[in-house]
């Protein structure tokens, strides 16, 4: 059973008929809980986020959905139709030769869609840093100041992916030890194989959020050396530009000096202005300073 919306007149109705926890009930209703796993004598409660990877809107989209396992019976609780069911339902009609296994059969049929969605999130999430990695070395100042926000909002992804994922392992290890009666004992390799993927998923969004934190310190490298670069030629230029002024300031001075009122004062100021830019303009080029 599979309920989007539901009041919270009708999620008492349906705890009074199958025996839930008023708890339970409540962490369903008022949603927003994290990833966690509860036991009760009659039932199981588990508390899960899907997550995908919007790419148009470049952020990460979850959907919370409270479980309830009982011995012969699956009921989903979500706020609101965001995560798709098909997809449960076409995995369960993929492993009908389970289907003696009951209600955890269903179980597993659900956790198997959520996790793979993890890793459709963190392989979208690893293209984005693909390429992020490429506008790092571009040269266009806009790109610059992308890379920067898309930074910012990778790393805000990865951390909200972590926070949603990590406990998804304390969820996951009960159902594989043989301490549940809830759970078929024949299905116990199949949820081993989530726990395996979920390791999976944290251990690379922890390598990615390793990568973003070097992408930007080397973004941060790369801008501050381009401003040094900026700042060694404009100083260049300053020197050079200095010099033809410190000459005219001094011919310009109102006492008699050698060459004053000749031409040939003239011609000389002239060219030991030219002169000593170009040396200094050669020097500078020599030192790679322009």
């Amino acid at each position: 059973m599979d309920f989007v919306g539901p009041t919270r007149d009708e999620l008492d109705v349906l705890g009074e008929q199958l025996g839930f926890s008023p708890l339970s009930l409540d962490d369903a209703f008022s949603g927003r809980q994290r990833a966690k796993i509860e036991h009760f004598d009659n039932h199981v409660f588990i508390n899960a986020y899907a997550v995908r990877f919007d790419t148009d809107a470049g952020e990460l989209v979850s959907d919370e959905i409270a479980i309830f396992l009982t011995r012969n019976a699956l009921v989903t609780v979500r706020g609101d139709d965001g995560f798709d069911m098909s997809k449960v339902e076409a995995r369960w009609a993929d492993s009908s030769d389970l289907v003696s296994a009951g209600a955890s059969h269903l179980l597993w049929g659900l956790l198997d869609v959520i996790v793979d969605g993890y890793f459709e999130t963190v392989e979208s999430l690893d293209v984005e840093m693909e390429k992020l990695e490429e506008a790092v070395f571009d040269e266009q100042s806009s790109a610059r100041i992308e890379v920067q926000k898309r930074s910012y909002e990778l790393r805000k992804s990865l951390v909200v992916l972590r926070r949603l994922t990590v406990p998804m392992r304390e969820v996951i290890n009960p159902l594989i030890r043989h301490d549940l009666k809830l759970i078929n004992a024949r299905m116990v390799p199949y949820f081993q194989d989530i726990y395996d993927h979920v390791i999976r998923v944290a251990d690379w969004t922890e390598s990615l959020r390793d990568l973003v934190t070097t992408l930007l310190e080397t973004n941060l490298t790369i801008q501050g050396n381009r401003m040094n670069l900026i700042m060694k030629k404009v100083t260049s230029w300053a020197a050079i530009i200095a010099v033809p002024t410190a000459i005219t300031g001094f011919y310009g001075q109102n006492i008699p000096y050698p060459g004053y009122m000749a031409e040939w004062g003239v011609w000389v100021s002239v060219g030991v202005t030219v002169l000593a830019s170009i040396a200094l303009y050669v020097v500078f080029r020599w030192r790679n300073w322009l």
